[in-house]
């Protein structure tokens, strides 16, 4: 009778309560569970598999370009943001009123990081993401303007709980990405919350967006209520080469004869 509930289960898809099946029958005899502990057990489980299921959906859905946490974020004083500022953000009130969130500073100290773990802890509570860099932000709206995909595409952004524009600076963005930036920010305004990370100063996006009406409206958009974040500090990506340099390099070391 056991293998023939097994076999419905897998037919109905339940295979949170299927791995736990043996598991909770063993728990029931032993601790005298009555019906109500024993289905109670088993629908928690279920919920806990599908639960598992859907955040590792909205984590890949998210395309992170890499895996990051906040517990690993550097929270000393070098980097100009401390603990209360990482648990303000592990909150999420942002995402819930919604506002916007800024993480600027110069090249590898950690922005991408950073955005990252607010990217990842977000789709753990449930929130959908989407995360992409600026110019393969340009790539995708140039690609999906060829195939008929855009609308779909830009609905995609629109839609996302939260959605991470990374590197913003790098280089002038052209026309018409400055047309769809502005659009796509209108629609989420005051609804949605987007970040950006950007090694540029607010003051300096002129050089990225030479529109100067366009500026203006995108920077109205953005910076309205938003939670603002400047990271200092020497660059990760520097300090690693360097380590590297001297790890494979090491110093000579001079020996005395006598």
């Amino acid at each position: 009778m056991i293998e023939q509930t097994k076999g419905t289960l897998h037919q109905l898809k339940c295979y949170g309560i299927l791995q736990n099946l043996d598991l909770r029958l063993t728990e029931a005899t032993t601790h005298g569970w009555g019906h109500r502990e024993f289905l109670s057990a088993l629908v928690s489980d279920e919920k806990l598999h599908r639960d598992n299921l859907s955040m590792a959906r909205r984590i890949k859905a998210a395309q992170f370009r890499l895996e990051a946490s906040f517990e690993k974020v550097d929270t000393t004083a070098r980097r100009n943001i401390s603990r209360t500022q990482i648990q303000d953000l592990m909150e999420l009130r942002f995402l819930r009123e919604p506002r916007n969130v800024l993480i600027l500073g110069p090249t590898g100290v950690g922005k991408t990081y950073l955005a990252t773990a607010i990217g990842n802890h977000a789709c753990r509570e449930g929130f959908s993401v989407t995360f992409v860099g600026i110019h393969m932000l340009i790539e995708k709206i140039l690609l999906a303007r060829t195939d008929g995909t855009f609308l779909r595409y830009r609905d995609k952004l629109i839609r996302a709980d939260l959605l991470i524009l990374d590197d913003l600076g790098l280089k002038a963005l052209p026309p018409d990405m400055i047309q769809d930036l502005y659009d796509i920010l209108e629609e989420r305004y005051q609804s949605k919350s987007t970040l950006i990370t950007s090694q540029q100063p607010i003051e300096n996006w002129k050089e990225v967006i030479e529109d100067p009406v366009a500026l203006e409206a995108i920077i109205d958009r953005l910076i309205h209520g938003a939670v603002t974040l400047t990271l200092e500090g020497e660059s990760y990506r520097r300090k690693r080469n360097t380590k590297s340099k001297i790890d494979n390099h090491p110093e000579p070391v001079e020996i005395q004869m006598t």
